[in-house]
């Protein structure tokens, strides 16, 4: 049966169901829904069971939306909300979805926005034919987030052309005969950076991440010309588990060279991996380094982008569906469970992840419907690899800045944008608000300050403690009055020939680019000055050369005298430890019959996987880059 067929067949069950007074304009699958367009929205919404009952005949997603020829003009609907939000709630912000037909009224009190049993909603969906959804506005503009949602709404028609064909291609049915199940290792197997793998059946192709390994001096690739994978438009599906370079910086790349098809990840993620590729042209830029794809490639990816919430399962391909959980690895992370087959099979990809409870998130999903085989990171899976708990990562902070800014030196802290960065920020404004250490002020260089918006625009990414503190105590502890920004070559200059105490959080986290260079070549020859390491530092970074105590380094063209205190926090990390990986693999339910090891240098992966195998009977495989395993 061709995906015609099946429309037509799906649409006489709809009209045989709903009532003559509803008026259906168009029935057609929009990525993995079925989108029913009417000209009375209201009616439906009167009848709710409607939906439910048509979902269960059909075995399909339904989404009931607007016909666009009931749509207000979007300037003259803002102007109507507008007019018709009260001046208490505080309006911020309006944002339209034109492929969806919704429109995002962002106040500070959504409460009286939405109006007493949400009379004031019902008011502007009447008067603009838009579906509103009020939320409360994020405490600190975010322009990325911006962006994104503007460039969408500039692509509307294309974006519901691409969903309608990626619908198409869904449904286009599975094939009979013999069912297997392939993982190729491509990236980020016995290494850390260029984190690649693809997921086969005979009927599907799905690539799970991305990346670019940033510790390379040419940023090198995973192995994308394989025969298996190419061409790129034999792709399904992109799943991106987060936003770091390592998993996510060479999606755009697969657009550059004829990938057509989505890419699946969360919303935080889709937003941040956006913010650090455009970075990373940026920095490619500055060093005159040529970039492997361009800002059109990326922009391509945004409007090819199906975000995802946590525990939401979707079709992405005729026999594999996807459902993507918390990993606690950075804002967004996810680990992305597959669903393959009529019951056949169940594979979690982990991604990076934090098996404990952080300042920021919760710990990473234990429990899934199925799971028979699992592909977990080994970042800190060596024998020796045992961190300490947040709290005592936060003593030893508070050790080390005490004593630096007591004896007049600066503290400089390399950081990854996302994630650790706000861990240590929040611990700092406790630490400064409690006088455990001296006042100084925090500036924060690079995109520390864009990153940590973002946070605050995903709350419901936070830990529930988190989240409490923001939204019903009022306490941000990310927007203290003590974290300046710093956003010229001017006040970083300022900043750095400052004779006075201070601290300093700037990027990259490995010290392989960014303003953080700049503070370490100023600072490096004081003895009172400190350099924290909150972070994994990949071998062969400078971040690395300088955490094993080397007294000189190159940078650039200069020889750097290292004579400022070295220290290292490793309780910051967003990656488990070998205790916590080992806890994480005890703990999941069901328990996998197959477990692979990646992400990890040499030894670790191996390291790990003898420990699970030895430790809990699990058959377990630290794969090579380029191997390939068959689960069925």
């Amino acid at each position: 049966m061709t995906v015609e067929d099946f429309l037509n067949r799906v649409e006489e069950e709809i009209r045989a169901v709903i009532p003559p007074d509803i008026r259906i304009t168009d029935i057609e699958f929009e990525g993995a829904e079925l989108v029913i367009y009417t000209k009375d929205p209201e009616k439906f919404a009167e009848q709710n069971e409607l939906v439910k009952q048509l979902a269960k005949k059909l075995q399909k997603r339904i989404v009931v939306r607007p016909d666009p020829d009931v749509l207000e003009n979007m300037e003259e609907a803002e102007e109507k909300i507008r007019a018709l939000i009260p001046e208490e709630a505080k309006l911020v912000d309006i944002y339209f979805e034109p492929d969806v037909g919704e429109v995002t009224i962002e106040v500070e009190k959504p409460g009286v926005a939405i109006g007493k049993k949400g009379t004031l909603l019902n008011e502007i969906r009447k008067e603009i034919g838009w579906a509103p959804k009020v939320i409360r506005a994020p405490p600190m503009a975010s322009r990325t987030v911006r962006d994104i949602r503007r460039y969408l709404r500039m692509v509307a028609d294309e974006r519901k052309d691409f969903l309608r064909r990626v619908g198409r291609r869904l449904h286009r049915g599975a094939s009979d005969g013999e069912k297997w199940i392939r993982v190729t290792a491509l990236g980020g197997y016995r290494e850390v950076g260029r984190s690649c793998s693809l997921l086969s059946t005979p009927d599907s192709k799905i690539l799970i991440d991305c990346g670019l390994d940033v510790s390379s001096p040419d940023n090198g690739s995973p192995y994308l010309n394989l025969p298996e994978v190419l061409p790129f438009d034999s792709i399904d599906g992109v799943v991106v588990t987060h936003a770091h370079l390592d998993h996510s910086g060479l999606v755009p790349l697969l657009f550059k060279y004829g990938y057509d098809g989505p890419v699946y990840t969360t919303y935080p993620t889709r937003d941040v991996m956006v913010l650090l590729q455009m970075d990373y042209l940026r920095v490619c830029a500055d060093e005159a380094k040529r970039p492997p794809y361009g800002s059109e490639h990326i922009r391509k990816e945004i409007a090819n982008t199906i975000p995802l919430n946590y525990g939401d399962t979707t079709d992405i391909a005729p026999d594999i569906r996807l459902t993507m959980h918390r990993a606690g690895h950075i804002l967004g992370s996810a680990i992305c469970h597959f669903h393959i087959g009529d019951g056949l099979f169940n594979i979690a990809f982990s991604g990076d992840i934090k098996y404990e409870k952080t300042w920021l998130f919760s710990a990473a999903a234990t429990h899934f419907p199925r799971l028979e085989a699992l592909v977990v990171e080994s970042t800190y899976g060596g024998k020796n690899d045992m961190q300490p708990s947040r709290k005592k990562a936060a003593e030893q902070l508070k050790d080390i800045v005490k004593k630096t800014l007591e004896s007049r030196g600066k503290v400089l802290i390399p950081v990854f944008a996302i994630g650790r960065s706000q861990e240590v920020m929040i611990v700092l404004e406790h630490l400064m608000r409690e006088k455990e250490i001296p006042e100084a002020p925090i500036y924060l260089d690079g995109m520390i300050w864009e990153a940590t918006a973002i946070h605050t625009v995903y709350p419901e990414y936070l830990n529930a403690d988190l989240r409490k503190k923001i939204f019903q105590e009022g306490d941000n502890p990310l927007m203290a009055d003590i974290f300046e920004r710093v956003e010229s070559y001017d006040k970083r200059r300022e900043v750095i020939d400052d004779p006075d105490p201070c601290i300093v959080l700037a990027t990259s986290g490995m010290l392989n680019g960014g303003p953080v260079m700049e503070y370490f070549k100023s600072w490096a020859d004081g003895e009172r000055n400190s350099i924290v390491f909150v972070g994994y530092q990949a071998e062969g970074t400078l971040g690395r050369k300088i955490q094993k105590r080397w007294k000189e380094v190159t940078v650039g063209n200069k020889v750097v005298k290292v004579e400022m205190n070295v220290e290292t926090c490793e309780g910051f990390s967003g990656h488990s430890d070998r205790k916590q990986l080992m806890n994480y693999v005890k703990n999941l339910s069901p328990k996998p019959r197959k477990i692979i090891v990646n992400h990890g240098e040499e030894s670790k992966c191996l390291d790990l996987a003898g420990s699970i195998y030895k430790k809990y009977g699990i058959p377990t495989l630290a794969m090579k880059n380029l191997e390939t395993v068959r689960f069925r």
